[in-house]
């Protein structure tokens, strides 16, 4: 932003250095200079091919369940999901897509715990909509 201001005021004939402009705007110059180092995430591909032809293979396969087959970390399996924007497509995702998620009611008794308000399951055992 700066350089473009300088650069606009070079054109109009008016000399300004970038220590002014900084204190005009009141921006440091430190800010002006930066330049930012880290690069972008990358992906190994020896690391993203198994994975690839394992989630082709059974594609409602997770990151944890990939990561224990490849007897790879959890951690790194996610993150490769996440950079190539693998999803998981399974029967399970598209139950909890298609099924209205229940809602949570208080008990009657204040100190009591939450309840279905579909099904009146308790929270704490859990109902086949919420695991």
């Amino acid at each position: 932003m700066i350089a473009r201001v300088q650069q606009g005021l070079k054109d109009d004939g008016v000399v300004v250095s970038v220590s002014q402009l900084c204190r005009w705007f009141e921006v440091p110059r430190r800010t002006v200079y930066y330049r930012p180092t880290k690069s972008a995430p990358k992906v190994q591909e020896a690391l993203a091919t198994p994975i690839k032809a394992l989630i082709e293979e059974e594609p409602s396969f997770g990151y944890r369940t990939v990561a224990g087959l490849l007897d790879m970390n959890k951690n790194t399996v996610q993150r490769i999901f996440q950079l190539k924007g693998w999803q998981v497509s399974g029967q399970l995702a598209i139950d909890r897509a298609s099924r209205p998620c229940h809602r949570w009611r208080p008990s009657p008794m204040s100190a009591g715990p939450r309840t279905c308000a579909e099904c009146g399951v308790a929270a704490i055992a859990g109902c086949r909509w919420h695991w």
